[in-house]
């Protein structure tokens, strides 16, 4: 038998965790493939600032509901690039277009409404994962 200890599994009490730090940078290259879309530079702007704002602040639970509506501003425009967008330009004709416009107001309300109610529900070391993920996003 062993003698040495091992460490405890059970996270420590709330509030007794540090301050959570910034993640470090991803790498700017990766063998792994992967997607991104273009954005506006204001959408960019406000990405830096609501980020910074969150991993800034003393607590991060303060401005969950402005990385929700960030979160879910990134989800539209990424559904608009991936899909409204290429339908567009397949012409697919007055009422495909609209039924998929239709479809997908309905989509991004009930998305929006579930990342609102995840996001309001974070601590403040989830917050600061979700925006290190955006952050690697960005790269």
């Amino acid at each position: 038998m062993s003698s040495m200890a091992t460490p405890s599994k059970r996270a420590p009490p709330p509030g007794t965790r540090g301050p959570a730090k910034r993640p470090p940078k991803a790498p700017a290259s990766s063998s792994e493939p992967y997607l991104r879309f273009h954005h506006s530079a204001a959408l960019q702007k406000k990405t830096l600032s609501v980020l910074n704002t969150v991993e800034d602040a003393p607590d991060a639970t303060e401005h969950r509901g402005a990385l929700a509506d960030l979160v879910v501003e990134l989800t539209n425009c990424g559904l608009d690039t991936y899909f409204i967008e290429p339908l567009k330009q397949s012409g697919p004709g007055f009422m495909v277009q609209q039924s998929a416009n239709l479809g997908m107001a309905s989509v991004k309300q009930v998305m929006g409404s579930v990342i609102r109610q995840i996001i309001g529900r974070m601590d403040g070391a989830q917050l600061h994962s979700v925006c290190g993920s955006i952050r690697h996003f960005t790269l």
